[in-house]
């Protein structure tokens, strides 16, 4: 995917964008995550690169089945800080793209004040499938 098709860095040439400070500390090859540096970044295994191309293909049904309902993505609760996290269908496509193509998903921007009613969980979106299609 190319870096156009992603959602616009809304800290683009802004001096206090608070990622410099952590890509400065990527870029000494002791990063804060796995693989920092794109060179150390090991090439996915084809059972990854499998479970990835199904998950961008459940994600297709899934928008399809449930955006026009009302639903705007998928939530998760993230084990790391203990939160929730909201995914919008394009992001979380854009996000898992980003994986395929890198090995890794850089960080982004949380969903701006998401209205909780409006997102699902995976497990959900793949039972809301399993039923539907199973008429």
């Amino acid at each position: 995917m190319s870096p156009e098709a992603l959602p616009p860095d809304p800290f683009a040439g802004d001096p206090d964008d608070p990622a410099l400070s952590m890509q400065a500390y990527d870029d000494r090859g002791d990063g804060p995550w796995p693989g920092s540096g794109d060179s150390d970044v090991p090439p996915l295994d084809e059972t990854d690169r499998g479970e990835i191309l199904a998950d961008l293909a459940d994600l297709a049904v899934y928008q399809a089945l449930l955006a026009g309902r009302g639903v705007r993505g998928i939530v998760v609760d993230c084990a790391d800080c203990g939160e929730q996290h909201f995914h919008e269908w394009n992001l979380l496509r854009a996000s898992l793209q980003q994986l395929l193509d890198e090995g890794r998903m850089r960080p982004h921007e949380p969903a701006f004040d998401p209205d909780p009613a409006h997102y699902v969980t995976w497990e959900y979106c793949r039972g809301y499938a399993d039923a539907t299609l199973a008429d």
